[in-house]
């Protein structure tokens, strides 16, 4: 075998290396998602309900929900969907596969180690940084990694496309949300008496991994996909940009404690940013829905329904929240309604491909997914308005809320379990090529 030939089966091992880690990622996010995440966050949503007051529940156990949801959820998802490029760009590092697993070990271990602190309390003055400083090593490993990669020198060089800079604006909301992660939970551990950020520097935070992280990453990767997967126009990629920088000006506006102001600025972003996409024009091509639900199209629309709804909140909550319920309603409409649907809609399309080259386990099990997830987004933000900020019928809300919360579970058990069952079965080219695919099922 010339050397040629070896440095190609060289690169093909380490691809199929690498592909095995990226799954690891994404079944870790699912555990974060499932477990740590929603599963906490519906006994947050009872035991609130169950007193009818937010203030009887710890705020550190609803920190840790949130941060298991943002981070140890999407933001796993994110890494191993970006070590996943790697493959895809010819000339592999021979560090790429031993980087993404140490990126792996550190970002686990630190997102574990914070929702441990936050729920139990064990040594948190120690763990709650230690947690921080994890999360971040693991976050400039996978930077520099994928930061690090040269493209084949033959290959002609193109200028980066408005979609690129968009995601690059992203992983930058993604090192500054880290960053400032570190900061506060260092804060908590010299100055605190509990393991949670105080209150007011958790609020102007928020906006941090929401507006300048996951939604601006949304964004870029919709310009990418969108007009492949839903049949969509061409997005405006100046406009997006614009979209983006307004997301960010809101977001700094946000830490400077002007939350009426950076509200505006947010809604304006997220309004641009659909016209941009183009997701409510008219479709110039046929949405490629094999494998997936043929619903695929109309819930990445109904994504940025939510998206709108979050943005109208969160500028009524900075104007007249009373008692926690509006901005409560305006964060769920966005992680949940925006990022959730999102998530699941274009996940189950392309992360059983991005495993393996796999299909989709169960059509069926991602529309009812996708259908039970907004159900459960609507009962809660309908509910918690009213519940939280004492309005008419506001006893009728509370006990609404909690069927809010088991209709999400059972979503997102629906969407764990669609995955997992698929990542369990054979890659499609070895069903189609096995008379007894049953067989290869664990090959």
């Amino acid at each position: 075998m010339d050397k040629s030939n070896e440095k190609t089966l060289s690169n093909v091992q380490r691809e199929v290396q690498l592909q095995r880690a990226v799954m690891a990622y994404i079944i870790t996010g699912i555990v974060f998602m499932l477990l740590p995440g929603t599963f906490l966050g519906v006994w947050n949503l009872v035991s609130i309900s169950g007193r009818h007051q937010l203030d009887s529940l710890s705020p550190a156990w609803l920190q840790a929900h949130g941060h298991a949801q943002i981070y140890g959820w999407i933001g796993t998802f994110v890494i191993g969907i970006g070590f996943y490029s790697l493959s895809k760009m010819g000339r592999l590092p021979q560090f790429a596969v031993r980087r993404a697993w140490s990126s792996y070990l550190l970002w686990t271990a630190g997102v574990t180690l914070r929702w441990a602190a936050n729920v139990t309390g064990w040594n948190w003055r120690v763990s709650l940084p230690l947690s921080a400083a994890m999360e971040l090593a693991a976050f400039l490993t996978f930077f520099a990694t994928v930061s690090g990669h040269k493209p084949d020198p033959s290959a002609p060089r193109k200028p980066r496309e408005p979609w690129m800079l968009v995601v690059v604006a992203g992983s930058c909301g993604f090192l500054f949300a880290l960053l400032l992660n570190l900061f506060a939970t260092g804060q908590a551990a010299w100055l605190g008496i509990s393991p949670a950020i105080t209150r007011t520097l958790d609020q102007r935070m928020l906006a941090v991994p929401v507006w300048a992280f996951l939604v601006p990453t949304v964004w870029g990767f919709n310009a990418r996909w969108l007009p492949v997967f839903a049949g969509l126009q061409a997005p405006d990629g100046k406009l997006l940009l614009k979209a983006t920088g307004l997301a960010w000006a809101g977001v700094v506006i946000a830490l400077m404690g002007q939350a009426l102001i950076s509200a505006a600025l947010l809604l304006a972003s997220a309004a641009l940013a659909a016209f941009a996409l183009r997701v409510f024009h008219r479709t110039v091509n046929p949405p490629k829905t094999a494998g997936v639900h043929t619903s695929f199209p109309v819930f990445v629309r109904v994504a940025y329904v939510w998206l709108a709804v979050a943005g109208v909140l969160t500028v009524w909550a900075a104007a007249a929240d009373q008692a926690g319920g509006i901005w409560g309603a305006s964060r769920h409409s966005v992680t949940v309604g925006f990022l959730g649907v999102m998530v699941f809609a274009i996940g189950q399309r392309i992360l059983p491909a991005f495993c393996g080259a796999r299909v989709l386990f169960s059509k069926r099990g991602m529309l009812a997914s996708l259908v039970l997830l907004n159900a459960g987004c609507a009962l809660r933000v309908i509910s918690e308005i009213p519940a939280y900020e004492g309005f008419a019928y506001a006893q009728l809300f509370w006990r609404i809320l909690p069927v809010s919360a088991v209709t999400e579970l059972t979503a997102v058990s629906l969407f764990a379990a669609n995955l997992l069952v698929t990542f369990c079965r054979p890659p499609a080219h070895l069903t189609a090529e096995s008379p007894h695919p049953a067989r290869r099922v664990f090959a």
